[in-house]
C-alpha cells in the first residue's frame, strides 16, 4: 500500500477501521467542538489529539487499529481526511456498533448477583457504552427491581450489575472491584461507578 493511500493519509481507508474509545477524564489534546479548521493547515493545535465529549463527563477518542498499537486520531488527519468531526465521529460509532452486534456478553451469577461483562479482548469493550441499545439492553436485562450499576475500569472493560435492596453491600463490591481494575489497568478509563436509567448515564455518589 502507498503512503497516500494509509488509513492516516486516506479517510477512504481509515472509514472501515476507525473506532471510538473511551478516555481518562483530563487526558491531553483538543476537544472537536472547538477545532478551527480554517487555522489546521496553518499549524494550529498540530498533531493534537482529538475527544469529542462523552455521557457523564467521559471523553471520547477516536482509534485507528494497527498491528501492535492503535493510533489515535488527531488534527492531523483532519487535514489528510478533509472529513467534518461530525462525520467521522458517526462513522466510527458504525462500526463500533457492527463489532458489537457480533461480540457476545459474559454472564456471571452469584446467588442474587448479576453481572454482565464485555472482556472481549479486542479492545473496544469500554467503548460499547457510548451506544443507545447497549445501554438500553443493560438496563432492559438488570433492572427489573433493581438499580443498574455501569463502570468502565479500562479500556478492554465494561461491567454491569443489578443493585437490588435486598443486597446493599454489592456497590461497596463493586465498587472495591472497580477501583482496583482502574488502578491496575495500563489502559485506564474511569475508576467511578454510574447508573443507567432510561437510557441516561449518571455519577454514582460515594
Amino acid at each position: 500500500m502507498s503512503i497516500s493511500l494509509a488509513p492516516e493519509h486516506d479517510w477512504s481507508a481509515a472509514a472501515p477501521l476507525i473506532m471510538p474509545v473511551l478516555l481518562p477524564v483530563g487526558s491531553k489534546g483538543v476537544a472537536a467542538a472547538d477545532v478551527d479548521r480554517a487555522s489546521l493547515g496553518e499549524g494550529r493545535h498540530g498533531g493534537a489529539t482529538l475527544h469529542w465529549a462523552g455521557p457523564a463527563g467521559l471523553h471520547v477518542g477516536l482509534a485507528i487499529p494497527a498491528t501492535r498499537f492503535d493510533v489515535l486520531v488527531n488534527t492531523d488527519h483532519l487535514v489528510s481526511w478533509d472529513v467534518a468531526t461530525d462525520a467521522i465521529l458517526s462513522t466510527a460509532l458504525a462500526n463500533l456498533e457492527a463489532w458489537s452486534n457480533s461480540t457476545p456478553w459474559e454472564e456471571e451469577v452469584s446467588g442474587d448477583r448479576r453481572l454482565l461483562v464485555s472482556d472481549s479482548g479486542e479492545r473496544w469493550d469500554a467503548g460499547r457504552l457510548l451506544l443507545p441499545a447497549v445501554r438500553l439492553y443493560l438496563e432492559r436485562e438488570l433492572g427489573r427491581g433493581a438499580r443498574v450499576l455501569v463502570a468502565v475500569p479500562n479500556r478492554h472493560l465494561l461491567v454491569a450489575g443489578a443493585l437490588r435492596p435486598s443486597d446493599p453491600g454489592f456497590i461497596d463490591d463493586l465498587r472495591s472491584f472497580v477501583a482496583a481494575e482502574a488502578a491496575d489497568a495500563d489502559e485506564p478509563v474511569d475508576g467511578r461507578l454510574f447508573e443507567l436509567y432510561q437510557g441516561g448515564l449518571t455519577e454514582v455518589g460515594g
